[in-house]
């Protein structure tokens, strides 16, 4: 099966007719987004420029963090996601390269500060970042399948965590020599949590 990249997923199958309207919508809403920003694409706009009704908006997105749920998930095909593999550092370097690349588009990018923005006040956006973590981590570890190695949320922090802080905070490029570091620092402390585990008798995944 076609693998999808790694800031996309397969949206649930259904009828022909209303999976194209979805997907012109939310083109349209990648369009808008970096134009106005995500208070500014409001509904009746997105309906406006979509030729849908808000309705169909509503009935597909009961709010905007799920509109911005599906923006982030299903961006567009950069045809860069990697393959499932034994080796852990290809898997991880060629995962975070396709994160960074993914991200470097523009509505992708504005979804995911406005999701972030908007979790501390607002219990959908919450949700909608948790199940982005939860989704992304998933599709890293079916990547990982053939290494043997399966990552929890912590370790899945600790290599995606400073590819973000160098582009939110940092504002900086993001390099493949600074993708090379991180992986490289990422499986050190790895390697060392998962010693000290076993050493412990506790499961080294």
């Amino acid at each position: 099966m076609q693998q999808q990249p790694l800031h996309r997923r397969t949206p649930t199958p259904g009828n022909p007719r209303v999976q194209r309207t979805r997907s012109r919508v939310l083109t349209v809403a990648r369009e808008l987004l970096p134009q106005v920003g995500p208070t500014g694409l409001t509904y009746a706009l997105l309906a406006e420029r979509a030729d849908v009704t808000r309705q169909t908006l509503y009935r597909h997105w009961p709010n905007r963090a799920a509109l911005l749920f599906d923006l982030i998930l299903e961006g567009p095909d950069l045809g860069n996601y990697p393959e499932p593999g034994s080796d852990v550092r290809t898997v991880a370097t060629d995962w975070l390269k396709s994160l960074r690349d993914g991200i470097s588009q523009p509505a992708i990018r504005t979804a995911v500060l406005a999701v972030t923005a908007q979790a501390d006040h607002d219990p959908d956006s919450a949700q909608a970042l948790a199940r982005i973590g939860q989704d992304r981590r998933a599709a890293l570890n079916t990547l990982l399948e053939p290494s043997g190695v399966q990552i929890d949320a912590a370790e899945y922090t600790l290599l995606y965590g400073p590819v973000l802080a160098r582009l939110f905070l940092d504002r900086s490029e993001v390099t493949d020599e600074f993708i090379d570091t991180t992986v490289t620092q990422w499986l050190t402390t790895l390697d060392s949590v998962r010693r000290a585990g076993a050493r412990r008798g506790g499961p080294t995944r």
